[in-house]
């Protein structure tokens, strides 16, 4: 016997009909809601960042444990190339949204604290990070197998440096005055010629614009829990000075922590302190001669009146144009900016032991000409 069953379908109604589509999207948004988040955290576990986290985790725990190997300062190398080579990649990406470049990024600035961090407890670490410092084989290796863990290609072999006897279109002409020439044979421990030497290839600097100096900086600056690391002056033993002139206390200051050994000062005073008269006898107390100042035009002949003034036993000599007029046995050389260029070379070559920069702000970063200059 067959049974035949009819089933009678009722009319739906447009209101039920949107009530029911809406329910289904909301079912298939909460069924896709785990996957998009579980999509969001695999996101962050791929790529160079993860890998850049794990080495340079590696590196603080070697660095906390003891003298830090050669295998780990490689290590720190490598984290700190391929860490500014993302940085760079993503502020170029133009695919990328904001959210997640500014998400990237804060991820880079956590790594580069932890190399500060490391780099301050072993001071070695730092030569790693220099302009020129010398990527070996190993760490060209351990870069290619790291660019690969992330998911990157190596990027390929950098262009062989042009011609060292190449010369700039735009260099100044250099002298050496004939005063510096007989300095230079007065000295019966004369330097070595090396000019028939094979001349050395420069390696490109690999480091240069580093963007990631600003943690440096302030692991420099900050101890734990954000404390200043600077020193406090020493109390000044006497406020008495040459020809019967009198120092003001915050002069005196830096002057008795020369004479205690700091050698590197920072003088931003306003003007008419004194900041000068601090500098010359700093130096004085140091026995920082030969010393070498480098100021504005307009005020270099000052400066040799304030050093008659604060170190009369000291002799003083400015140099105007080619220097044909500058004594070469003087114990203060004083140049300004313009002509910095023209005399770099001899003046490389006294190596002074005392340098003052007189208003910094013309060499505060590396794209001005005179901060390429090495003295």
């Amino acid at each position: 016997m067959r049974i035949r069953i009819r089933v009678a379908t009722l009319p739906v109604t447009p209101e039920e009909e949107s009530l029911a589509r809406q329910g289904q999207r909301q079912s298939s948004a909460r069924r896709s809601a785990p996957g998009n988040r579980r999509r969001g955290r695999n996101l962050d576990n791929v790529g160079i960042i993860p890998v850049l986290a794990r080495a340079v985790r590696e590196v603080e725990t070697a660095a906390q444990r003891g003298p830090v190997m050669p295998s780990v300062r490689t290590k720190f190398q490598v984290v700190a190339l391929l860490v500014r080579e993302e940085r760079a990649r993503i502020k170029a990406d133009t695919t990328m949204t904001e959210a997640r470049r500014t998400e990237q990024l804060k991820r880079l600035d956590g790594i580069a604290t932890i190399l500060a961090t490391t780099a301050g407890q072993d001071p070695s670490l730092f030569t790693l990070l220099a302009e020129d410092a010398v990527v070996s084989d190993a760490a060209k290796l351990l870069k290619r197998d790291m660019t690969r863990s992330g998911g990157l290609d190596p990027a390929p072999e950098e262009a062989p440096p042009t011609e060292p006897g190449s010369t700039p279109a735009n260099s100044q002409r250099r002298v050496v005055p004939q005063a510096i020439v007989s300095r230079q044979l007065a000295n019966p421990f004369l330097a070595p010629d090396f000019s028939a030497a094979q001349p050395t290839t420069v390696r490109p600097q690999r480091l240069a614009g580093w963007e990631l100096l600003g943690p440096l900086f302030r692991s420099f600056e900050e101890s734990g829990g954000g404390a200043t690391t600077g020193m406090p002056l020493p109390e000044p033993g006497s406020l008495r000075a040459p020809h019967g002139l009198e120092l003001m206390p915050h002069q005196a200051q830096v002057v008795a922590a020369a004479a205690e050994g700091h050698r590197t000062f920072l003088l931003a005073d306003e003007p008419g302190l004194g900041k000068t008269a601090e500098a010359l006898l700093a130096a004085q107390a140091a026995n920082a001669f030969p010393l070498l100042a480098v100021v504005p035009n307009v005020v270099k002949t000052n400066w040799a009146r304030e050093a008659g003034l604060w170190t009369p036993n000291r002799s003083a000599t400015v140099i105007h144009g080619d220097g044909d007029t500058i004594d070469g046995f003087a114990d203060i050389v004083i140049v300004n900016y313009e002509v910095l260029d023209r005399h770099v070379e001899w003046l490389g070559d006294l190596r002074f032991p005392g340098i003052v920069v007189d208003e910094k702000n013309k060499i505060k970063n590396k794209k001005h000409k005179y901060k390429k200059k090495k003295i």
